[in-house]
């Protein structure tokens, strides 16, 4: 069982990233999916849900209007498309099951700043 998370970097206020996670191991179609994160010295946060199907997202109000969570079960991946990316958005990226967590990836370091 593997969750990798990649497309993280250093952006501009204002700019966009999409982040990707790849699962392994795990019949990834029939789980919903998460994306939090973790910024210095805070706790980690949820940041954005999706059902297994897809059909149904829920997002933290922080990060509302401005990032969308997506997945395609065909390649086994959950997506965080993230724009007007703030300061603040400043975390490393984690992805991991809605419900029974599984042990946590390495996560991809998002960092906004001029």
């Amino acid at each position: 069982v593997q969750l990798v998370e990649s497309g993280g970097g250093l952006v501009q206020p204002g700019g966009s990233l999409r982040l990707s996670c790849a699962a392994s191991g795990f019949t990834f179609s029939s789980y919903a999916m998460t994306w939090y994160r973790q910024a210095p010295g805070k706790e980690r946060e949820l940041v954005a849900a999706i059902t297994s199907g897809g059909g149904n997202t829920q997002y933290a109000d922080s990060v509302k209007g401005r990032f969308t969570i997506s997945r395609d079960n065909a390649k086994n991946t959950v997506y965080l498309q993230m724009n007007n990316l703030k300061p603040e958005d400043t975390a490393v990226y984690y992805c991991n099951r809605r419900l029974t967590i599984l042990p946590w990836g390495q996560g991809t370091q998002v960092t906004v700043s001029s």
